[in-house]
C-alpha cells in the first residue's frame, strides 16, 4: 500500500481522493488517498508528520498552503520555479521535490479538446497565481502571443517583467477593445460569484475557445457570456483539475492513465 493526500483549508470539497483511487484503479495500483485539513501555520508540521511515516510517498497542496510547500520544497522543478508555487509534493531521496502540474493539467486538458495552440493568440484575464502558472506552458506550444489583463494593471504588468519574453503583453481591460484573439483564459475566480470580466463582448466573437479555469455544476457565466458572444466552444476548468492531477499521479507512481473516464464520472457526480 502506497499512501498519498492532499493538503488544504477548507479540503472537504476536494475532489481529489475520488480522482486519485479512479486512477489507481485504472493503473493496479494499491494506494490510500485521504483529504487532510491542515490549520494555518501548521503546515510544515503537517507536511513533516506525513513523511515521516512509511510508504507515505507524495502529497497535493490547495490552497492556502502552495506558496508555503514552494517555501519548503529541496527541489523545485522548473514548472514550480515559473509558477511561483508548488501544488505536489514528491518525497525522493534528495529530499522533498516541490512541482506544479497546473500548468501541464490546463495544456493536458486544452490538447485533449483538439484544439490547436501553436500560433495562436491567448488572451489571459488574470494575473495572480493561476495565469502565471500558465504562462510557460503556453509558451512551450509555441502560441503567437499572450496578452495579460488584469482589473490591477501593475500586477499584469509586473508578470510580464517576470517572464521577460516577446510574446507577452498586458493591459487593463480596455486594451483589447481593439484586439482579435484566438484563445481566451479566464484565470480569475469571478465566475464562482457570477460575475464577469469586464472586456467588451465583442471581444468573443469567432475566438476558437473560452476556457474557464472554475468549474461548476452549471456552464459558468464566462462561459455563457462567450457562447452568446459567439465563441465555437466553451470549457470549464473541471478537465483542468483531472489534468493537473494525472501529472500528480505520474510522477509518484510513474503510471500514465487516461483522463477521459475519471472526467466523465466526475462530471455525472457533480451534475447530480
Amino acid at each position: 500500500m502506497q499512501y498519498f493526500a492532499v493538503m488544504g483549508n477548507p479540503i472537504a470539497q476536494s475532489k481529489s481522493p475520488f480522482i486519485h483511487h479512479m486512477f489507481a484503479s485504472q493503473a493496479g495500483v494499491d494506494i490510500q488517498y485521504d483529504a487532510v485539513l491542515v490549520e494555518k501555520h501548521q503546515f510544515n508540521d503537517a507536511v513533516a508528520d506525513f513523511f515521516s511515516k512509511e510508504n507515505h510517498i507524495g502529497l497535493n497542496v490547495t490552497v492556502p498552503f502552495k506558496e508555503e510547500a514552494f517555501a519548503l520544497a529541496d527541489v523545485l522543478t522548473d514548472e514550480a520555479k515559473t509558477a511561483g508555487a508548488v501544488n505536489t509534493l514528491y518525497s525522493t531521496v534528495n529530499g522533498l521535490l516541490g512541482h506544479n502540474t497546473d500548468g501541464p493539467g490546463l495544456m493536458q486538458d486544452i490538447l485533449r479538446q483538439n484544439q490547436v495552440l501553436k500560433d495562436k493568440r491567448i488572451l489571459l484575464i488574470g494575473a495572480g497565481g493561476a495565469a502565471r502558472g500558465v504562462i510557460m506552458p503556453f509558451i512551450n506550444q509555441h502560441v503567437a502571443s499572450i496578452h495579460i489583463v488584469n482589473r490591477n494593471v501593475q500586477r499584469a504588468r509586473d508578470l510580464v517583467q517576470a517572464f521577460s519574453h516577446k510574446a507577452i503583453t498586458a493591459g487593463g481591460f480596455d486594451s483589447v477593445r481593439n484586439e482579435q484573439f484566438d484563445i481566451i483564459v479566464n484565470a480569475t475566480t469571478l465566475s464562482l460569484q457570477k460575475q464577469l470580466p469586464d472586456i467588451p463582448q465583442s471581444t468573443y466573437q469567432n475566438i476558437e475557445m473560452a476556457y474557464d479555469m472554475v468549474y461548476l455544476s452549471e456552464a459558468t457565466v464566462f462561459m455563457q457570456q462567450a457562447i452568446k458572444a459567439g465563441a465555437q466552444s466553451c470549457s470549464d476548468g473541471l478537465g483542468m483539475l483531472v489534468g493537473q492531477a494525472s501529472k500528480s499521479f505520474e510522477l509518484w507512481t510513474g503510471q500514465r492513465v487516461n483522463t477521459t473516464p475519471v472526467l466523465e464520472a466526475l462530471r455525472l457526480e457533480l451534475n447530480q
